[in-house]
């Protein structure tokens, strides 16, 4: 994800990295050459006279923006629910680990509380490794043992595994009398929470806007985008390529918005910057047990370009 300081209104306008018109360029691009075609041949095709004016377009138009207006809502409600899905998480890790140092008879440099705040770096990283289907191993031999992370490489659902590990490891804490009844339902009520963050992500991910919808506005906008210039030729002339390249522009950055937020988790610029996230939650965990910090000059904040 892209996150950038308040521009210049002029810089604004030239702005290329994190806009979506690298993506749709080579489009405007036909676009612009089909419109300077039917100004040359003067609207006609095969001799034949378009005969369309700019009152069709004026009113579809309007019908057409709220429909792109409706889909970029949905899309932007997807986006938003990831983010707070994943502040969440920032949260729940946090408070999981304050109740492994302070409510807890381990000491902060003990080994049992370096395992657990290890298990709970793992998770985040399984996390965002399923939400992405990348590759998770180097990070679970990273922060988990041996033997736990060899077991996991067959393992499809890893952060549910490893909650079920963190969850053992409060049972053992039980049973060393290092934590009471009490404590442990209150790990047990954070452990759903982590659930209900895991179940919302996969929501999101497995189940996007329905197919049939977004075809039917991605064909109406690239019909409504390559008739502009029949109906426009004879009222601008050669102005004609400018202004429905223009409009164009509008119509098909938007859609092409919706596309790139509606799922969340991917690595698209604008997508949620998950590296940074899971690279944030390391980082607080480690400083509440005094350790050092993985923060390097490119993360150092956690809104970089994933």
């Amino acid at each position: 994800m892209i996150q950038r300081k308040n521009e210049n209104w002029f810089r604004m306008l030239f702005v290329w990295q994190g806009s979506v018109l690298p993506k749709i360029l080579p489009r405007l691009t036909l676009l612009f050459i089909l419109s300077v075609a039917v100004v040359f041949f003067n609207g006609e095709f095969f001799n034949h006279k378009i005969p369309l004016n700019p009152a069709p377009f004026t009113l579809f138009g309007i019908a057409l923006a709220l429909f792109l207006g409706f889909r970029n809502n949905a899309s932007y409600e997807r986006f938003w629910e990831g983010r707070k899905l994943w502040g969440a998480l920032l949260n729940d890790t946090r408070s999981l680990g304050r109740k492994c140092i302070t409510l807890s008879n381990y000491s902060i440099q003990s080994i049992e509380t370096t395992i657990f705040i290890n298990y709970l770096i793992a998770f985040t990283y399984a996390l965002k490794h399923q939400l992405r289907y990348t590759d998770a191993n180097a990070d679970m031999e990273k922060w988990l043992p041996v033997e736990l992370a060899e077991s996991l490489k067959s393992v499809k659902y890893k952060p549910v595994i490893i909650m079920k590990v963190m969850a053992q490891w409060v049972q053992n804490a039980k049973d060393e009398k290092k934590i009471d009844s009490i404590i442990q339902t209150s790990f047990d009520e954070s452990f759903s929470k982590l659930s209900d963050i895991i179940g919302g992500c996969e929501r999101i991910a497995s189940t996007p806007i329905p197919y049939t919808y977004k075809v039917m506005l991605h064909r109406t906008v690239y019909l409504y985008c390559f008739l502009l210039p029949f109906g426009f030729v004879d009222s601008l002339g050669w102005m004609t390529p400018i202004v429905t390249t223009f409009i164009a522009y509008t119509f098909v950055a938007l859609e092409a918005i919706a596309d790139e937020i509606e799922g969340p988790f991917g690595t698209d610029p604008n997508d949620l910057p998950l590296n940074a996230m899971s690279k944030t939650i390391e980082n607080t965990l480690l400083e509440m047990t005094e350790r050092p910090l993985t923060i390097t000059a490119e993360n150092s904040s956690p809104f970089y370009i994933d």
